[in-house]
């Protein structure tokens, strides 16, 4: 009976060598992380974690220099966010801003892709302009939606009297509500939020814009001719040949236009300051820092903030799950 031997073992020397290798290429790839790790650290997780512990200590704004990190612990911040009456509504609005803005920024996004995919003349001037809005400095589109809208001398309203018969100026970013007469039907209609909501859906739906485009322009042509020739409609194409191809890069502009736009604070500020039912969570926390001068109840308000996008980014991972959807 022959017997097999085994194998001779890799040399000790081999072996050393093999995990000194293993552990140099550590080493550099440490050494290269370690600047961005430093700028992580120091511009995003000491300043949050700052955050939450000012959220537990009586800090005013005139003392946050002489105020010491290790100050006595206390909830007095939270119970009087959240006894205000003030954070349910401005919750209320940020949900259906955040909420209505999202979803028009990518309804105009996919609108916009889907109109330049063929080719045309003067295709690439009119994907350039359409880029306007995003890149452009956000006090100069304010400030030319302020002199469009304004009720005495802007151009919104002088069509609107004379090409739609509006018997009186509306003040789209001072009027807190008003009623549109519907079949002989007042309905109620928040027009201060709504103009906000237009110029974010505006002012965005060229990123959601970037990312269909350059989904839409890698599409196969064969699928659609294939169901073009078996009879489909074009509105049967789109809905059940492209969207579901787009459906992964409609969620991740959604959550991050999600993230964005709850936590978003200059355009509205510019706009109307909070006024005019626009208030929003971040400019309540602007007002408990510089109107209050409470900079613990701030803190507070922005860690509640935290806890609520956390929740709403969850529930939403969770639904695309269960769906079988690709999420990021």
């Amino acid at each position: 009976m022959t017997t097999v031997s085994p194998a001779p073992a890799a040399p000790v020397t081999e072996r050393a060598k093999v995990r000194t290798l293993t552990q140099e290429d550590a080493r550099t790839g440490l050494l290269l992380i370690s600047p961005t790790l430093v700028i992580v650290l120091a511009i995003v997780v000491v300043p949050l974690l700052w955050s939450v512990l000012l959220a537990f200590q009586e800090v005013r704004l005139i003392t946050v220099g002489r105020h010491s990190l290790f100050s006595p612990l206390t909830i007095e911040n939270f119970r009087r966010v959240f006894t205000s009456d003030v954070l349910w509504s401005s919750l209320r609005t940020t949900l259906i801003y955040t909420a209505a803005s999202t979803a028009l920024t990518v309804l105009l996004g996919l609108i916009a892709a889907l109109a330049v995919r063929r080719p045309f003349p003067g295709r690439t001037f009119v994907r350039a302009s359409m880029l306007l809005p995003y890149v452009a400095p956000v006090v100069a589109v304010t400030f030319v939606w302020k002199i469009m809208l304004n009720p005495e001398f802007g151009i919104i309203n002088e069509w609107g009297q004379r090409l739609f018969g509006w018997d009186d100026p509306i003040a789209f970013l001072s009027q807190r509500s008003g009623e549109l007469s519907v079949f002989g039907l007042e309905i109620p209609v928040p027009v201060g939020l709504l103009t906000v909501i237009a110029f974010e859906g505006w002012r965005y739906f060229p990123f959601a814009f970037l990312f269909l485009l350059a989904r839409v322009s890698a599409l196969s042509a064969d699928v659609e001719e294939a169901a073009t020739v078996d009879g489909a409609t074009p509105l049967q194409t789109f809905r059940y040949v492209i969207l579901p191809q787009l459906m992964p890069v409609i969620a991740v502009v959604t959550v991050l236009r999600t993230i964005w736009t709850f936590n978003e604070f200059d355009d509205i500020f510019l706009l109307t300051g909070g006024a005019a039912g626009t208030q929003v969570l971040s400019i309540r926390v602007y007002e408990l820092l510089t109107v209050q001068q409470n900079v613990g109840a701030a803190a507070a308000q922005s860690v509640f903030m935290a806890g609520v996008l956390l929740v709403l980014i969850s529930i939403y991972f969770n639904v695309m799950r269960r769906r079988g959807g690709e999420v990021l």
